[in-house]
């Protein structure tokens, strides 16, 4: 039996968005990136001018806002509407990046955003990634993966994906940044980024997308499998 609820875990560039949309494409599942309602939220917020720091704003912005992720027949995201308007292309600019992490950190605001994602996973068929989704979102996850690799190589994706975009990027500045922003995920009070106690780790140090995915196919196939063993006979 394939999982019907798959969690995704790992900090910023490890490759879980890109390995989950294919993954979901190969299971015929919806995928879920819950990072896109972070970033959607930030720009949000940083649009009306709020105060990063003031927690009961961006709570209230949480609750208050209307968020919705449009899927592709294959399940895969493909756009991210805040208030009616499409920020696809906005939320993974710099200055969202940037400042997602102070966003995400916020009690009040993952509240608002757990519950939302629950909703979404409801009936199964999901892979769902984040940095909390084995751990707070979905525990009950049939099978849960957590995405590593170093500060280095995740900075380098990071670099190439600006420059891809046409923004203009430093690799240390982007380097740093990934650095502060792993401090703030791993050392936030609530739902820190960690892997589940029974999550799948998975080092992407110099593997492609493809070779990633064939480790997660392979987890799935080894799982399903029924036990070799044969009972003695009576």
């Amino acid at each position: 039996m394939r999982p019907s609820l798959i969690a995704i875990d790992g900090p910023v560039a490890s490759g879980k968005n890109a390995v989950g949309s294919l993954l979901a494409q190969k299971l015929g599942y919806r995928f879920i990136d819950t990072g896109a309602m972070y970033r959607a939220l930030t720009w949000l917020a940083l649009e009306r001018g709020l105060d990063l720091g003031d927690e009961a704003a961006l709570a209230e912005l949480a609750r208050t806002a209307s968020m919705a992720l449009a899927s592709l027949k294959d399940g895969t995201v493909c756009t991210v509407q805040v208030e009616g308007q499409d920020v696809s292309a906005e939320m993974v600019k710099g200055r969202v990046e940037r400042a997602v992490s102070l966003v995400a950190k916020v009690t009040g605001v993952r509240r608002v955003l757990v519950e939302r994602q629950r909703r979404m996973a409801q009936g199964g068929g999901v892979v769902m990634v984040g940095r909390d989704i084995g751990t707070v979102v979905l525990p009950q996850a049939q099978l849960k993966l957590y995405l590593v690799a170093s500060a280095r190589e995740r900075a380098c994706r990071r670099y190439l994906e600006f420059l891809g975009r046409g923004e203009p990027a430093e690799y240390a500045e982007v380097l740093a940044d990934l650095e502060r922003r792993d401090r703030i995920d791993s050392q936030r009070s609530d739902s820190p980024l960690k892997p589940a106690p029974d999550a799948h780790i998975i080092e992407t140090d110099g593997l492609g997308i493809e070779e990633v995915l064939k480790k997660i196919l392979d987890i799935i196939e080894a799982d399903s499998c029924p036990s070799s063993t044969t009972p003695a006979s009576p």
